[in-house]
């Protein structure tokens, strides 16, 4: 058996947040991995010969087992770092690809693409222009926001950062110790997960309610800052599924935020995926 592409990267870390996330860890195997910059995405990518875990359902075709299937993911980690390149993944049962992924073990070899891709990023120019930031997601679109994190906060003292994060079981927050060490070592970082089904809880949850928008429209941000965000002082990342967005962006439209364009410039910035 030839597979059409080689695989050339290998499986360093595998860490289970839940039985349907987990961060993975690879490397590049022989060859260095370009610059990029937080929030850009490559394709990773399994033959049809790999083995799917226990959790998936049945396949309604038979992959050819010598074709890589290939999928988006964005990078989570930071290139501060770039030695690993780090992943969040959510299990989609009846997917070709993330059932494949979870049954990887550590040594295992990955198709990794070789060129970073995505305009969802940080501009440097919004930290020199005084904005602050506030960060959302729903289920698993941390992995961006999670590489911006590890690479801005620290260089941006000044400017007040939230990170808000939306799920609806507490054991979907993903890296959740790293974000409340970030909270106790930053002082201007604050970290608000929600939870939108308390009641199915295994201990009483305490933290914010809802969704995104819930948060939002609480005034959580406004709480922890003393003073509102607004168009003129922030600026809005959102990444998960397009009904978080939507509701976000029909939501800080009416209070003067713009989507950021190629053609005008705004104060959200917007990526979504299912």
């Amino acid at each position: 058996m030839t597979i059409k592409q080689p695989l050339n990267a290998v499986v360093t870390l595998l860490n289970e947040v839940s039985p349907g996330r987990r961060i993975l860890r690879v490397v590049p195997y022989g060859w260095d991995f370009p610059e990029y910059h937080p929030g850009q995405f490559v394709f990773l990518g399994l033959p049809g010969s790999a083995t799917r875990c226990a959790a998936a359902e049945s396949e309604q075709d038979d992959p050819d087992p010598d074709e890589l299937t290939k999928r988006t993911y964005c990078i989570a980690s930071s290139p501060l770092h770039r030695e690993y390149l780090e992943f969040y993944v959510t299990l989609v049962p009846d997917g070709v690809l993330t059932p494949r992924l979870f049954e990887l073990k550590i040594g295992d070899r990955i198709w990794l693409s070789k060129q970073p891709a995505g305009n969802f990023t940080y501009d440097d120019s919004l930290a020199t222009g005084g904005a602050n930031l506030v960060l959302c997601t729903s289920g698993g679109g941390l992995a961006p926001l999670i590489s911006m994190l590890l690479t801005y906060l620290k260089l941006t003292p000044d400017l007040r950062v939230v990170l808000i994060h939306g799920v609806r079981h507490s054991l979907d927050l993903g890296y959740r110790s790293l974000l409340m060490a970030m909270q106790d070592l930053r002082p201007n970082f604050t970290y608000l997960p929600a939870v939108s089904q308390p009641e199915d809880e295994f201990v009483p949850w305490l933290g914010e309610l809802g969704g995104v928008r819930d948060v939002w429209k609480r005034g959580a941000i406004e709480q922890a800052w003393a003073f509102r965000p607004t168009a003129g002082n922030t600026h809005v990342f959102l990444c998960g599924c397009p009904r978080m967005a939507d509701s976000m962006i029909e939501l800080l439209g009416g209070e003067g935020f713009k989507v950021n364009t190629e053609s005008e410039h705004g104060q959200i910035h917007v990526e979504t995926f299912w």
